[in-house]
């Protein structure tokens, strides 16, 4: 009885993962659809950074804000990721000294 409850619960949770990558390959969205849809994951990691953002010292946000301007700076001039972090962090312990 309980491997059936297993593989049950198994079949629900992957039916709505797997079912909109097959479906959204057969649909034919508008183009702005497209460009709405290509922009979710943009919006949902600023979603999980900004908070982080704001609480890396909860008594100075700015220094925060500093570190995430600092990296908004390194990765529009096109520097490689690493580097970009490197900076956020580099930014921070400045800050914080």
């Amino acid at each position: 009885m309980i491997i059936w409850m297993i593989i049950g619960m198994a079949v629900v949770t992957a039916v709505p993962r797997f079912l909109p990558a097959f479906i959204v390959d057969l649909v034919r969205f508008p183009r702005w659809v497209d460009r709405w849809l290509n922009a979710i994951p943009y919006a949902a990691l600023g979603a999980l950074i900004f908070p982080g953002i704001l609480t890396v010292k909860p008594d100075a946000p700015q220094v925060g804000a500093a570190a995430g301007l600092a990296a908004v700076l390194l990765a529009w001039l096109g520097i490689h990721i690493i580097f970009v972090v490197l900076g956020a962090i580099a930014t921070v312990f400045l800050l914080t000294m």
